[in-house]
């Protein structure tokens, strides 16, 4: 049976590695760990020249992008919306979110939210690839915790069905609207 420790890296490719290296470390304060530069892809043995860099996204995390050279100018999937497809690193608590949202737009990012999610505060930004970045703090409580993920399977059977948002889901929306009144 496989048992899984962790999250080695997740990988994105990347239009200039100087420059995400060095945004991710005057933004978010993530060190260089490892840089590797090869002219065939290892595992492929494909000639196909890249940097691939690995940043300390905290706590054994580690955040990668690769610049490649030989390739058509990166984009993101036109078929998705650009909201979907993001990075999320969590902070400490609400007020850490609040601190870096003002300090990211001290620097001159253009910061969205703080957005209530019921469970979660999140805000975000772009990097300079066009990666959306969502920095979150979880507001949700153990037991609130645990009730989503006992409805969890409901909810995916139930959106599985209908291809719409579950009856379950709404136990949420009560939740979010409940903080907002108290």
């Amino acid at each position: 049976m496989i048992t899984i420790q962790k999250i080695h890296h997740v990988a994105y490719r990347c239009k200039d590695a100087k420059q995400t290296v060095e945004f991710y470390k005057n933004y978010l304060n993530m060190d260089l760990l490892v840089c590797i530069a090869e002219d065939k892809v290892p595992s492929t043995k494909e000639p196909d020249p890249y940097m691939h860099v690995f940043l300390d996204a905290g706590n054994g995390n580690i955040l990668a992008f690769f610049e490649i050279t030989g390739h058509q100018e990166m984009d993101r999937d036109q078929n998705t919306p650009v909201w979907v497809q993001h990075i999320a690193f969590q902070v400490k608590d609400s007020e850490a979110l609040e601190e870096a949202k003002n300090e990211l737009s001290k620097k001159g990012l253009d910061v969205l939210g703080i957005t209530e999610h019921g469970i979660i505060r999140s805000i975000y930004f772009f990097d300079p690839n066009g990666h959306r970045v969502e920095l979150t703090c979880v507001t949700g409580t153990e037991a609130e915790m645990r009730e989503l993920k006992n409805i969890a399977p409901a909810m995916l059977e139930e959106w599985s069905r209908t291809k719409r948002p579950p009856r379950q889901s709404q136990w949420l929306h009560e939740k979010e609207f409940s903080q907002r009144r108290s």
